[in-house]
């Protein structure tokens, strides 16, 4: 594909459907990871992987794929989710890293008898689902990625040190306001200390505006008037602890462009990269700078769109993309 947008028609997700398989795999440590399995027992595997990290799946994320084509496998990773233990409750974040999520996602693929499977992953999402078929390239028959995050400083700083704050003042008030002046100057090790502490009060204070700033700018539409999972303290809880530590640890890997460095070993593997133009959350530059690294890949320029994979034109992308993969990996 060229470098400008690509037009597709409108297509929307497919009709809700529910698993006809769930259930725990164990690890080697106290984690139990909850996945299940809908659509066709005998379509083409794909395994959804999704945000945050610390985001847990929904039951939307099943209907972006044809349920007589797919095989849809869905996960949560360690901490979160139906996955135990929950990290609202479990504080320790043990065992709780890159390369665990990835020998899990493997021992998934080992448990249910898949040979390859597609992968499909937005946010942090894309981050771990390159991290697999880094690893794992073998098993990996496509990768339909969106909202690209490298887990580089620069992607950080932008989100959590004052760059979105620029688009976002009004809202980047409520995010600060639990940390003192005196400690802003680095946000992310201020609500560490919060979000890790033994004041419950305020690790659920800190959790909420954590998770509240990024649920506030995932779509270019804006704050949702509905109330969100983002607002559910449990949910909140989780999600900022895991999320902050991933980020903290820059999201364990070797060096800040890890990804881009290693991304040429995927040259053979079909992918698409679904991004749009006015994503604040994960801004395009790191999309921008994966397609120059891997000018292979589908690049799918979404020109009135923000973070959220349910923004109009990120939707419809995704979907033709999973579509389209049907016919590549048959």
């Amino acid at each position: 594909m060229t470098d400008q947008a690509v037009v597709t028609l409108p297509k929307g997700l497919y009709p809700e459907i529910e698993p006809y398989d769930t259930g725990y795999m164990p690890t080697e440590g106290k984690h139990q990871i909850y996945y299940e399995q809908s659509g066709n027992p005998q379509g083409i595997p794909v395994v959804v992987v999704h945000g945050g990290p610390g985001g847990g799946t929904s039951p939307n994320l099943r209907c972006y794929f044809n349920p007589k084509a797919y095989r849809i496998i869905l996960f949560d990773q360690r901490g979160c989710g139906k996955s135990r233990p929950h990290a609202s409750q479990d504080l320790s974040l043990e065992d709780n890293t890159t390369w665990h999520l990835v020998a899990d996602m493997e021992s998934l693929r080992e448990r249910l008898g898949v040979n390859k499977w597609v992968v499909f992953g937005g946010s942090w999402g894309s981050t771990l689902s390159l991290a697999y078929a880094l690893t794992h390239t073998q098993r990996v028959s496509a990768l339909i990625l969106r909202g690209i995050f490298l887990v580089r400083q620069s992607e950080l700083d932008w989100f959590y040190q004052g760059g979105a704050a620029n688009i976002y003042p009004d809202l980047w008030e409520r995010f600060v306001a639990p940390i003192p002046q005196a400690e802003r100057g680095n946000l992310l090790a201020a609500y560490i200390k919060r979000l890790n502490g033994e004041d419950a009060a305020e690790r659920v204070r800190c959790a909420l505006a954590w998770s509240g700033w990024e649920g506030d700018t995932l779509s270019i539409e804006g704050p949702p008037e509905a109330p969100t999972k983002f607002t559910d303290p449990d949910f909140a809880v989780a999600f900022a602890r895991i999320e902050s530590w991933y980020f903290q640890n820059r999201g364990f890997f070797e060096s800040d462009n890890w990804i881009l460095e290693n991304v040429h070993k995927l040259k053979n593997i079909p992918a698409w990269i679904v991004q749009g133009r006015y994503d604040v959350v994960t801004p395009m530059t790191s999309a921008w700078d994966l397609h120059r690294a891997w000018p292979e890949a589908k690049f799918h320029l979404v020109k009135k769109a923000g973070h959220s994979s349910s923004d109009p034109g990120v939707l419809d992308g995704l979907v033709a993309a999973a579509d389209e993969a049907i016919t590549v990996v048959s």
